[in-house]
């Protein structure tokens, strides 16, 4: 390319980022169309995010870069993706405290849409100890917040590869009450229709994941199914890589279904053959493509670009054989108005020994609820209870061998038994506990004569529960394991809460490990130079 050609051509993408604005992606039946003009829509995507990797871990801790607050990296990378044809990143953790304008304006320019998991590393569905909880809900409501208001938001992932073996099924009842819950946000928000889905790995469970993700109540199913295959290796084909039986699986499947992460490694240089089957007509009447992993090389090896200590891009191997393989592909499907669905959804997979997951999800995080239960209480929890504290404490109260003081706050996604305050702040279902054994002991052990202690880290009040609140403490009853109704309208990931919800550390505290199912709790140079003249126009 001429550089006259690459200025103008950079010129035009800056003087679009001032007003661009997408044509938002829809769903029918079991496909995606673009908004306006009714033309089936499939993603070529690529996975955009530094130190992540596939399983939804960060590469050396918890902390996290946000791949799309800083101007000038979208300004470097944006145009190498727009060369592979790109039309959907989907990103793996966003820090919705901050500013996204920039970056989601430029990729509405390039004419990119998002797909954004709504978790990160320290604040989201935990497989081993799951839960869902306020913290959870406001770090994932926050990200909605964020990013509703642009057209090229296309939606966002509830949980990414959650459940991965037998013995961890239980943990999709919390993420299915994720999805239940952000869509219910949403509507609550009055914002635009925004797909919620789940994205799977390709493992023993899938069918069961499959199904139990899209059955029972409209309310609580996923909007769109993502998947995780890697099984495509090498010189594969279409049979030999199970492409053919995962197609013929997911014919009769009545959301939209594509390829969350693809592009297996274990053969060396990736030639990408796959693209062809992918976008073929075999697989488009079911599939609505993929997104390729990954953007960044990692010691994963999994790499479409590598960025230097320069932060300059260098185009890898695999960057030239996905661009021969994409530029070799046109998708062809349904317009919208022609398209009659016909599936239906999925019926839900029976529990056994390798499906364990209730068709009973967990409550709703309400703050007005558990602010309701604390209220009511005559032991509460000190404000300054160190995190160990409670974690100690939970072991030891919350062993039923030591007493029945956790019913309202525990929840087992196996059984579909939820304590009513379960969804509550660590600091405060500990403060439930606490109260718990200060009632029993003031009953049964006078001896005890101070109950409300634990060596400080409890403390006595006067309960108040009036109103609205008395009716909520009645509901849950004194056991707390009644079903609340009416109560207050849950807030979201913008509208505060507790002091007790937003402890980033706290919110991983669970019950003892004796029993963890117990609480189931080239244009970059001429693009990047004129960012600056695209922050004067916006």
């Amino acid at each position: 390319m001429k550089f006259g050609s690459t200025l103008a051509a950079a010129a035009t993408l800056v003087v679009a980022c001032a007003a661009a604005d997408l044509d938002p992606i829809v769903i029918k039946g079991s496909k995606f169309f673009y908004k306006t003009n009714g033309t089936e829509f499939f993603m070529k995507g690529i996975a955009y995010q530094q130190d992540y990797s596939s399983n939804g871990t960060i590469s050396g801790g918890t902390s996290y870069t946000d791949p799309l607050a800083d101007q000038t990296v979208c300004a470097r990378d944006i145009p190498l993706m727009a060369q592979l044809q790109t039309n959907t990143i989907r990103v793996y953790a966003l820090d919705p405290t901050k500013n996204h304008d920039q970056c989601m304006q430029m990729l509405a320019a390039a004419g990119i849409y998002v797909v954004a998991d709504l978790g990160e590393p320290t604040n989201s569905i935990n497989r081993d100890s799951p839960q869902w909880n306020q913290a959870i809900y406001q770090r994932y409501t926050a990200v909605v917040d964020n990013l509703a208001k642009y057209t090229n938001t296309l939606g966002f992932f509830a949980g990414n590869e959650v459940t991965n073996m037998a013995n961890n099924t239980e943990a999709s009842a919390f993420v299915k009450a994720a999805v239940r819950d952000v869509k219910a946000y949403i509507v609550q928000k009055k914002y635009r229709p925004l797909g919620v889905g789940y994205a799977t790995n390709d493992d023993d469970q899938r069918t069961e994941l499959a199904q139990y993700f899209n059955c029972g109540d409209p309310s609580a199913s996923i909007d769109f199914w993502g998947y995780n295959i890697y099984s495509w290796c090498g010189q594969s084909s279409y049979r030999e890589s199970h492409y053919q039986e995962r197609t013929q699986e997911f014919s009769t499947y009545n959301v939209p279904v594509f390829f969350a992460e693809y592009g297996c490694n274990t053969e060396g240089a990736r030639e990408f053959d796959e693209v062809a089957a992918l976008y073929g007509n075999e697989m488009t009447k079911v599939w609505s493509g993929g997104i390729v992993y990954m953007y960044y090389q990692e010691a994963n090896d999994y790499g479409l670009v590598s960025v230097g200590s320069d932060e300059k891009a260098t185009k890898l191997p695999d960057f030239t054989a996905l661009a021969s393989q994409i530029a070799n592909v046109t998708p062809s499907g349904v317009a919208m108005s022609a398209y009659l669905p016909t599936n239906k959804p999925q019926a839900c997979p029976r529990q056994n020994n390798l499906w364990a997951a209730s068709e009973k999800l967990p409550p709703s995080p309400n703050n007005a609820v558990c602010s309701c239960m604390v209220q009511s209480l005559n032991c509460t929890a000190n404000s300054d209870i160190s995190d160990d504290d409670m974690q100690t404490n939970f072991d030891y109260l919350c062993d039923p061998n030591n007493g029945n003081y956790c019913s309202g706050i525990l929840a087992n996604g196996s059984t579909g038994v939820y304590g009513a305050y379960s969804m509550c702040a660590p600091k405060e279902r500990i403060a439930w506990a606490f109260n718990a054994f200060f009632m029993d002991q003031t009953k049964n052990n006078p001896q005890n004569t101070d109950p409300c202690n634990f060596k400080g880290a409890a403390k006595k009040q006067t309960a108040k529960a009036n109103g609205d609140c008395r009716n909520v403490v009645n509901q849950a009853g004194d056991a707390g394991t009644g079903v609340v109704t009416g109560a207050p309208t849950a807030t979201g990931g913008s509208s505060g809460g507790s002091s007790a919800a937003t402890t980033g550390a706290a919110s991983a505290l669970i019950v003892p490990g004796f029993n963890a199912g117990m609480l189931q709790m080239a244009a970059y140079i001429t693009f990047a130079a004129l960012i600056g003249a695209s922050m004067v126009l916006l």
